[in-house]
């Protein structure tokens, strides 16, 4: 038999002294592979606060690099995601900052970079048993959790985007629960944020992008 650590994943739950460590980190490099819904080449983990300070006695490490290679929280090749990173050619590398100070201690930046170079950024907080919230996609402030399904588009900050997103969203009889807007500076980028309390279809995201100024699409369902 093999042995695993109370820092490792086994079965259904993460054994662990924090789950804040290990659960939430696995959420949080999933949800960053979920919004970029691209090969994965390159992934660069920036830990701060308590994950940098103890982040690699707690699996914190393994459970992000397994995160970006799709696995979930009751995953058990999250303790060998190292080895798995390695066989697959994954470029990966981690950075411990003690020092920089962030709105929660247990927050980290995922940059991910698909084979033809194409970026993105993701920060975010495990705030707890598990669950996360999503704060920044490429330096923009955003504010979603994952428990909803979640539509995520990224656009032009422009008159009538808003509004061509909406028209889509009724004509298709989408009930949204929560809706906002977030951007970099008037007449920039934005990401307009959609939560349901139900599965959202992706069948008519095509429509939404008809719009020029309509720049990506992202689904996330719960």
């Amino acid at each position: 038999m093999n042995y695993i650590s109370i820092f490792d994943v086994i079965g259904p739950n993460m054994i662990g002294p924090s789950s804040s460590h290990t659960a939430g980190a696995v959420n949080i490099a999933l949800m960053a592979r979920q919004l970029f819904h691209r090969p994965v080449a390159k992934a660069e983990f920036t830990l701060y606060g308590s994950f940098a300070q103890t982040g690699k006695g707690h699996g914190t490490d393994k459970a992000l690099l397994g995160g970006v290679q799709g696995f979930a929280t009751d995953d058990v090749r999250i303790r060998d995601s190292y080895a798995i990173a390695d066989a697959a050619g994954l470029n990966y590398c981690f950075i411990w900052d003690e020092t920089t100070k962030t709105r929660h201690p247990n927050t980290v930046d995922i940059l991910l970079e698909s084979p033809s170079g194409e970026k993105q950024t993701v920060r975010g907080e495990s705030v707890g048993g598990g669950k996360i919230r999503i704060v920044l996609i490429n330096g923009i402030e955003v504010d979603f959790t994952g428990e909803y399904s979640t539509l995520i588009v990224r656009h032009g900050d422009r008159p009538g985007v808003v509004a061509h997103m909406a028209q889509v969203l009724s004509h298709h009889g989408v009930n949204i629960a929560f809706m906002r807007l977030y951007r970099d500076f008037k007449g920039g980028t934005g990401y307009t944020i959609m939560e349901s309390d139900e599965s959202i279809p992706d069948y008519f995201l095509e429509e939404i992008q008809e719009n020029p100024l309509v720049y990506e699409v992202m689904l996330i369902q719960a």
